[in-house]
């Protein structure tokens, strides 16, 4: 049994679709990031970085996973599924993978915060962050043009990319002009497995459009979180 330490946010949704598709029986243990439950001691226990997602495997020890590119890993080496087992094949997930670490997922989570949760539009800053998330959606949609999935078959890297792809228009980048990236991101949807995925747990809003009032109240609740954050570094930098 898997304990998913998770929220409603594309990395957290990343790993409930992988249980899903590995059909790895979890408990779901849902986070109320407004209220800075992802900071208590317990979680931090877990996750020194207080952030969701993190997982404990209770088949193996209490074995705890944190940062959501790790759980992904975790849960697809302990089954053999979602990801080669040669060395070529792994690398290639493992190098999509880390694309959306270290590149779809800050510049969408930036364009986020200066376009949606910022009450000042810095529009250089929103330029900048939407720009380069529009580059990199085009990276995707080159390479799939000849590709049906990111790395051979559907894998962990997929799963990563299409949680955080899915809600471009949350970041207010629009991919109609992307062909092969709207073929991709129309057939994971397709997976029930997925479906089920992210909704483990339910958004609040809709994050693949543009919303209402209830987006605008979660915009407010997301900006008070970044704003914490703020206020938590600067802090600790105080700190003699």
């Amino acid at each position: 049994m898997i304990d998913l330490y998770t929220a409603a946010t594309p990395n957290g949704h990343k790993v409930s679709i992988a249980l899903e598709e590995l059909a790895l029986p979890y408990t779901l243990k849902v986070l109320d990031l407004s209220k800075g439950e992802q900071k208590l001691p317990d979680f931090l226990a877990i996750c020194p970085n207080g952030r969701i997602p993190a997982i404990v495997d209770r088949e193996a020890d209490d074995f705890a996973v944190f940062e959501s590119g790790a759980c992904l890993i975790y849960l697809a080496e302990k089954t053999g599924q979602l990801m080669p087992t040669d060395a070529k094949g792994r690398s290639r997930v493992l190098q999509w993978l880390m694309f959306q670490m270290g590149g779809i997922g800050p510049m969408m989570g930036q364009a986020n915060v200066f376009f949606r949760y910022f009450p000042e539009k810095i529009q250089p800053a929103i330029d900048r962050y939407q720009g380069e998330s529009k580059r990199l959606f085009t990276v995707l949609d080159s390479h799939l043009k000849d590709h049906e999935y990111l790395a051979g078959d559907y894998s962990i890297a997929d799963i990563a990319n299409w949680a955080w792809v899915r809600t471009h228009r949350w970041s207010g980048v629009e991919v109609d002009d992307l062909p092969h990236l709207k073929r991709w991101l129309d057939a994971i949807r397709q997976r029930p497995a997925v479906l089920r995925g992210i909704e483990a747990p339910p958004s609040r809003i809709n994050l693949t459009k543009d919303g209402d009032d209830a987006a605008k109240k979660f915009s407010e609740e997301a900006r008070k979180m970044v704003e914490m954050g703020q206020n938590q570094s600067a802090a600790s930098k105080d700190k003699p």
